[in-house]
Parts: structure tokens; sequence; C-alpha cells
């Protein structure tokens, strides 16, 4: 039979977790079977030719099951089925989809997210103000045009990799992430696009200072980095940027990028508005985004190109 959507395959996919399969690679044959898939249905590929297209939408199915809470990541590739999603099947739903999903806060939050507008921007870094995501909700829909539609899917399979990279980073060893930013900013243009321009500071007695980076490729200015990982309930406050101020001041600089896995506070935000020193702060979605945008830490798997009609080439001459 044709292979089932992924929202068809959602109720299944977290029966199979909820059975004890521990990755999506676990539930393939067994969805394999359940829906008398063929061999040469199964072995279909995307356009890409890496991934099949059975694989993709029980990924899909599991990715959008894990955004409402119903499984979770302890480890990469390893998913397990969490209390809410056991209440779920506990109440044997015959189905379970987008509609069904949405009733979940995670769920449409996430939504929300994936189809807000792009966070990333080649706008250079201005001081004292937090990049973050101003969700304006719109949905992939049969009366958009094939260009909206991929420009769409595009957004919330970028949502859904931000999210994979911030799971990533918040256990990266807090050295190595220090070594990302430096990484991060070089590829943004920072130190000439260097990697020798920018240095780490000693693991202890740093002052608060994580890292150092030269604004440009002559060193005549530096810009200081604090990088914290800090679980998403964490709000980054007004006495982490006193602290991060002084040791600025201390240091004789005027610029300074904090980067957190997670969010900073309003207050926070407002505090670094009234200081004389130049602070750019960056939440954890905006980090991941930037990230995806110098490919740092990603690779392009597929890409797509769109082709239109050379006027020009017919063009009576």
């Amino acid at each position: 039979m044709p292979i089932p959507d992924y929202e068809t395959l959602m109720l299944p996919v977290l029966q199979l977790f909820g059975g004890g399969a521990r990755n999506v690679a676990e539930c393939v044959p067994r969805l394999k079977m359940e829906f008398a898939i063929t061999d040469d249905e199964a072995e279909e590929l995307l356009p890409s030719g890496r991934v099949t297209v059975l694989q993709s939408r029980a990924h899909w199915a599991r990715t959008y099951l894990s955004k409402a809470g119903l499984l979770e990541s302890p480890k990469r590739n390893q998913h397990v089925i969490t209390e809410k999603g056991r209440e779920v099947l506990a109440s044997q739903p015959t189905r379970i989809d987008n509609n069904f999903l949405d009733s979940f806060e995670g769920f449409r939050d996430w939504r929300a997210r994936a189809s807000a507008a792009d966070v990333a921007s080649d706008q250079p870094i201005e001081p004292a103000t937090i990049i973050r995501l101003n969700p304006e909700p719109t949905q992939i829909e049969s009366r958009q045009t094939p260009e909206d539609a991929m420009a769409a899917a595009h957004k919330v399979m970028n949502a859904a990799l931000r999210d994979d990279l911030l799971a990533l980073l918040q256990t990266m060893d807090p050295i190595r992430f220090e070594r990302l930013i430096l990484d991060l900013l070089g590829a943004m243009g920072y130190g000439g696009g260097d990697l020798g321009n920018g240095r780490m500071t000693r693991a202890s007695g740093d002052g608060g200072i994580d890292g150092i980076i030269d604004e440009d490729a002559l060193g005549l200015d530096a810009v200081y980095i604090q990088a914290k990982r800090y679980d998403p309930s964490y709000k980054v406050g007004r006495p982490d940027l006193q602290r991060f101020v002084g040791s600025l001041t201390g240091e004789g600089a005027s610029k300074g990028v904090f980067v957190t896995t997670s969010d900073f506070s309003r207050d926070a935000a407002t505090y670094v508005d009234r200081v004389q020193h130049r602070i750019r702060l960056i939440n954890g979605q905006k980090l991941a985004a930037l990230m995806i945008q110098y490919g740092v830490g990603v690779r392009a798997r597929s890409s797509y190109t769109i082709h239109t009609v050379d006027e020009d080439y017919f063009a009576e001459s």
C-alpha cells in the first residue's frame, strides 16, 4: 500500500515507543509490517537520495510527538515515551494528528515559532539588543503557491533543527561550547574570518570573560564574550548582566556579547539599554539560527533549485 503520511504514523509511532522502541530506526520495520508496505515501497527515496520516504515520515511523526511533550530524548538518537504520552495511549485515541496535538500548549508554542519569520539575519550586530523570535503564525495550505509552501516548510524544518541543536548544546562540554561561540563569530566575519583572531580565556580566574575575538582582521578593537549553557527554564537576569558589565569595565573593554542557550529577562534587556557599553544579547533560538545560517555544526543535506523562463533568451533581437 502507499506509504502513509506522517500524521497517520503518529499514533503507531507513539505506540511503538510505548512498547519499548528506542529510536525511529527500530520503528521502521514494524511500521512496514503494520501497514503492509512492500520492500520496493519501503526503499523509495526522497529527492535528496539519502533518506527513504518511510524513514522521513516516521522521523517527522516522532518530532511532532516530541514537541507536544509525548516523547522526550534523554540522549542523542534515543527517545522515550513520557507520562503524558502514556496518558494519551491510555485514552485509546483512534488517531493522532496535528489537530489532536494542538490541544497541548508546548506543541502550539512550537508551531508558532516554526511558522514565524526567520530569526537569522545578515545585518551586523547592533548594541543593546536581544534577538529573539517574533511569532507571526502561518500555515502550509493548499491555497499557497508552491514557492510559498516550500518557504513555509523550510521554516518548520529549521525550527526543528534549531531545537535539535539546542539539545546538543545543552550536553556539550562547557569549554567546547565556548570554542563553538568563537567559531561562530569567526564564521560571521569577526576577526576577518580568521579563527586565529579569537581566543579563549583560562577556565578558571577568567573574571567573567569566556573569550575574546578581534572585531576585524587588524585587531583594532576587541569583542569580549560570555557564553553560558543554561537550562531553557532559566532566564538570564539583570544581576548576570551587571557582573558581565563589571568584567568589561575591569578589562577596559567597551563591546561585549552575552550568549546563552536559554533566554533573557525583560529586566536584563532594559538594563543593557542604559549602560554605556555596547552589548549584544543572543538567546538560544538566535544562537541556533546563526549556527544554521553560517554553517557551524550543520551541513546541507539537499537543495532545490527553482527555475523560471529566461525572458532575455527568448527576446527577439
